[in-house]
Order: structure tokens, then C-alpha cells, then sequence
């Protein structure tokens, strides 16, 4: 068993000899809120990328779930994870993405209808999302993210490209998700979105 979701350790990453991260510690509870501030180039993706198990650490440790981030079916069957955006399958339409995502995860967390409609989508699910605008897209890939089950988000700057009315939407279904239990990490830069939960800045915590 694991009293916490995320325990970072003494977290220290370096990339081409520079250092991105350094001695980050950092626990993260069931059902809390997360947000990672700071200016560009201060270490929020890498270190999203650590809890992922997508970017290796140069000394300390970082633990999900009580062991270290995994590439398998099991660690990924729990966190979802929102990043860049995704490479969309040609000749799909937006409804069509979100209906692969729900068809690959057996107990999805809620209906494309209910995603299309949390996600002012309906009146273009039948677009591909190459011809829907950048914030489009980025709800589309919101949309599949929180569609599919899982226990702990990992969203990088789940605010671009989004307008303020939906940046305060977005906060509301994250609150919401935590209220389900599940808990949240996202680098962000929008004050509105950081202030539902706890703040951290890559050097440490600030609030």
C-alpha cells in the first residue's frame, strides 16, 4: 500500500550537463490538486515527464503509486496523461477519436455525448480535428483525456489555446475529478486554474 500518489525525492535532472531540476521534493496526496508554476524553462514538463516515467532522473527517486513510473499497461490503466498535442488519426472525425478512446478503455468515466457536450464539441464532432481551431483541439484532446478512466491526471499547460470562460470551466470539471478521488499534477500559467489547488514551483513549494 502507498499513503501518497506522487513522493518525489530529492529529484535532480539534468539535461546536456544543465541542470533542470534540482533536490525537488514533493508529495502529492490522494485526491489533491497540484499545480507546478513558474516561467518557461524552470523544470514544470520535465518534471511531469519524471511522473510519467518518460524522462529518467539523474539521482534521486520518484514514486507513483508506491513504486516507480512504469511503461505498462497497469501503470498507464491509472494515469492519464495530457501533453503536446497528439498525432490524430487521419479520416477521423472528433467524435470518432473520442469514441476509439472509449472503445480501448473499457469503463470510461463518461459518453462521448456527455465529453462532446462538457467540452462545447457538438457542433463539430463530425469535423476532423485537423480542421477545428487550436483551442478546439485542445478541449478535443481534454475531452479524450478525462474521458478515459483513471486515478491521477498529468496535464502540461491544459490551459492553451482555451478562452477564459472555458479556463473557469476547466477548473470546475478538475475540481470535480478530485471530488470523484482522483488526484491531479498539471504545469500551469493560468492563476485562475492554479488556484484550486496547492502550488509548487520547481524550486519547491510557495503556497
Amino acid at each position: 500500500m502507498y499513503d501518497s500518489i506522487v513522493s518525489v525525492d530529492a529529484l535532480t535532472v539534468e539535461l546536456g550537463g544543465n541542470p533542470v531540476l534540482r533536490d525537488l521534493d514533493l508529495t502529492v496526496s490522494p485526491g489533491e490538486i497540484v499545480a507546478v508554476v513558474g516561467p518557461n524553462g524552470s523544470g514544470k514538463s520535465t518534471l511531469l515527464r519524471c511522473l510519467a516515467g518518460l524522462q529518467a532522473a539523474t539521482s534521486g527517486e520518484v514514486r507513483v503509486f508506491g513504486e516507480p513510473p512504469a511503461d505498462d499497461t497497469g501503470f498507464w490503466g491509472r494515469v492519464a496523461l495530457l501533453g503536446d498535442e497528439p498525432a490524430w488519426y487521419p479520416g477521423l472525425t472528433a467524435r470518432e477519436h473520442l469514441e476509439l478512446m472509449g472503445a480501448v478503455h473499457a469503463q470510461a468515466r463518461m459518453t462521448v455525448d456527455t465529453a462532446l457536450g462538457l467540452f462545447a464539441l457538438e457542433e463539430r464532432a463530425d469535423a476532423p480535428p485537423l480542421n477545428l481551431s487550436t483551442g478546439q483541439r485542445q478541449r478535443l484532446s481534454l475531452a479524450a483525456t478525462l474521458l478515459r478512466p483513471s486515478t491521477l491526471l498529468l496535464l502540461d499547460e491544459p490551459e492553451r489555446g482555451l478562452d477564459k470562460d472555458f479556463r473557469a470551466d476547466l477548473a470546475d470539471l478538475l475540481d470535480e475529478y478530485a471530488d470523484e478521488g482522483g488526484t491531479v499534477v498539471m504545469a500551469t500559467h493560468d492563476q485562475g486554474l492554479a488556484t484550486i489547488g496547492r502550488q509548487v514551483a520547481p524550486s519547491g513549494v510557495i503556497a
